[in-house]
């Protein structure tokens, strides 16, 4: 096999790697809330969307410090001790405790930070200018196929339950902790590219004498720091916070709405399973078009992310028509309000859908730009990313303890239009850019 059948078999590899674990990690993250309020213990007094504001917290502060983790071990282990904390989160809820549940919160956000900068490092440097964009597009349908799976199963298995039981909950988190630590040890089939074939470890712009690991660590953190304030970073920063506000809200919040909603009547807790298969269609074939699409498309990537603001949009309109305001709050043992239309199953499904359509248009995107704008610190851009978007994640599920869904809605529908606007700025920044080279080397 030559060198680039190599680096195309490592970014498949680990798409499938991320597509076990995120099976796992997406179901429990989509359910946890669900789960937590059919849990019958006098001893548990836990919170789905708190565990989840602590998990991207933490992974936010972790960020500065995963670039560093990732130089000294590599991306490859990095991402294999990661998968097992991921792991040990999902089977705490095999019989969860108050005190497991937030601390074990604690261990995924450190290793969130460190799983995604050796994600976006082992991307980059398995990737060429030409390549970096439909790699990111197979990388992302792949890992979205996780939404697919683990959803299908929930959506059988909970069907006609309209309380979860204990035994209920523990069939679902021991097959969910077993597929994730098949993940794990699939990223120990990535193979080394060859140096030639792309950037070299010293494209990372390590100074010769960090030869200590120490020196590399503290250099990198510097980096991160450094690319945080750049221009560029800058205005993508406003995209990536607000992939962490909707990513929040597809992977955590909308499917505790749909699971509310008395009106659906006795399916109404498989349909959080439903749900979470329709998001993944959505982003299974944004991923998978808009990859491909990179290559040929000659308008860049300011159409894609236009789509994906319009998409999402008519989402969040026909959200706010059809699911009961009080819906992400409702207790249990209560039934929420009353929507401004008749609640229809179908609308609920095609929002999902257009979620997640949404949803890949701008990460696919943004996966894209910032490999190719920081591909000399691919490793210190993307914990930078990321530390954005968990902290905006993290904002977002604090939130949704307390605010309403209209309030939701219209954060994001803000935070969105901004977004948007700032990545076409970023974007004509690239071809600019890439103008003023063509025309020096002619």
């Amino acid at each position: 096999m030559g060198p680039e059948g190599k680096t195309f078999l490592n970014i498949i590899i680990l798409g499938f790697g991320f597509m076990f674990m995120f099976t796992a990690f997406q179901t429990c993250g989509n359910i946890e809330q669900t789960v937590i309020k059919n849990f019958n213990s006098t001893e548990f007094h836990g919170s789905g969307y708190t565990s989840m504001a602590i998990i991207y917290g933490v992974f936010s502060a972790s960020n500065l410090i995963a670039p560093s983790v990732v130089a000294v071990i590599g991306p490859q282990l990095s991402m294999f001790f990661s998968g097992l904390v991921y792991s040990g989160y999902i089977a705490m809820f095999i019989h969860p405790f108050t005190w497991t549940f937030y601390t074990a919160s604690v261990f995924v956000g450190i290793a969130a930070a460190i799983l995604w900068t050796a994600q976006g490092n082992l991307l980059t440097i398995n990737s060429t200018d030409a390549t970096i964009g439909r790699n990111s597009g197979i990388f992302w349908a792949l890992l979205q196929f996780s939404l697919f799976f683990g959803n299908i199963y929930i959506y059988f298995a909970w069907q006609g339950h309209v309380h979860i039981t204990d035994k209920d909950r523990q069939t679902v988190f021991i097959s969910l902790t077993v597929i994730s630590l098949v993940g794990s040890f699939l990223f120990f089939l990535i193979q080394r590219p060859e140096p030639e074939a792309t950037p070299s470890e010293a494209s990372e712009s390590l100074p010769a004498e960090s030869t200590e690991s120490a020196d590399r660590c503290v250099f990198l953190a510097e980096k991160a720091l450094q690319l945080s304030v750049t221009k560029e970073m800058l205005l993508l920063s406003i995209s990536i916070a607000y992939t962490g506000l909707e990513l929040t809200f597809f992977s955590g919040v909308y499917g505790t709405c749909i699971g509310a909603m008395t009106r659906f009547g006795e399916d109404a807790k498989s349909l959080i399973g439903l749900s979470g298969i329709f998001i993944g269609i959505g982003e299974i074939l944004g991923g998978g078009v808009f990859g491909m699409l990179n290559k040929a498309n000659r308008l860049g990537r300011n159409p894609i992310v236009l789509l994906g603001m319009i998409t999402h949009y008519v989402a969040f309109y026909l959200i706010f028509l059809n699911i009961a305001s009080d819906a992400p709050i409702a207790p249990e043992e209560g039934t929420p309000g009353k929507a401004y239309l008749t609640p229809s199953i179908e609308v609920a499904l095609l929002c999902s859908f257009l979620l997640g359509l949404g949803d890949s248009c701008f990460n696919t995107q943004l996966l894209s730009i910032v490999g190719f704008m920081f591909r000399e610190d691919s490793a210190p851009a993307f914990a930078v990313f990321k530390f954005v978007q968990s902290i905006t994640a993290a904002l977002a599920f604090f939130y949704s303890n307390y605010l309403f869904l209209h309030w939701q809605l219209l954060i994001m529908v803000i935070v969105g239009f901004l977004g948007t606007l700032s990545f076409f700025v970023a974007e004509w920044m690239v071809v600019k850019s890439r103008r003023d080279t063509d025309y020096d080397s002619i």
